[in-house]
């Protein structure tokens, strides 16, 4: 911010606690979006095996709505069903109602990248893995490689991921202002 840039409008993640806090802290004015994926897996640990494929497909009717009206109404049914029999998987998902229902303040093409942090996730999972595994093996230069070619394998396998074709320029350094690649002349203008 201090170089005159914008703070996000919407941060997505799970329920990592550091992240929120460090965003709070940086960016106070940028929405949260809690990962749809973390969330409903959390919710089914506060429920028996035999209750969680019918309570999966209730999560799932609450962010596969049409609209944030049809979603509030999935979002209080859920809640209807489950808080009687199950209070902790009610409460686990009450908690954050409003960081789960975000996304749905934004364009509609946008709903399916920015619901859940699982593209992401996904995609960089590999480079995570070994990594972790190579530290110390490997000059920077031989580590930047590594992980290009990782993460081109990775595009492969995660054919959804909006904007997976920009990953080597993010590797490389390129910055992106609406969208559109810049220069630091032009961020320096801007």
């Amino acid at each position: 911010m201090s170089r005159g840039m914008n703070g996000p409008e919407l941060a997505i993640g799970d329920g990592a606690m550091g992240f929120w806090a460090a965003l709070e802290e940086v960016y106070p004015e940028t929405r949260q979006q809690r990962c749809w994926m973390h969330k409903t897996m959390n919710v089914l640990n506060c429920l028996p095996k035999s209750a969680q494929a019918k309570a999966k497909d209730s999560l799932h009717d609450i962010w596969q709505a049409e609209t944030k009206a049809e979603a509030e109404k999935a979002f209080d049914l859920f809640i209807k069903m489950y808080e009687p029999k199950y209070p902790k998987a009610a409460i686990c998902l009450q908690k954050d109602r409003d960081e789960m229902m975000a996304f749905y303040d934004f364009p509609a093409q946008h709903w399916q990248s920015i619901r859940t942090s699982n593209p992401i996730e996904s995609t960089f999972g590999t480079i995570r893995h070994r990594t972790r595994r190579s530290k110390g093996c490997l000059s920077r230069d031989g580590m930047l490689h590594m992980m290009f070619k990782l993460g081109q394998c990775a595009e492969k396998k995660w054919r959804r991921l909006r904007g997976f074709d920009y990953l080597t320029k993010v590797i490389t350094g390129v910055k992106f202002k609406d969208g559109v690649e810049v220069t630091d002349v032009d961020l320096v203008a801007a």
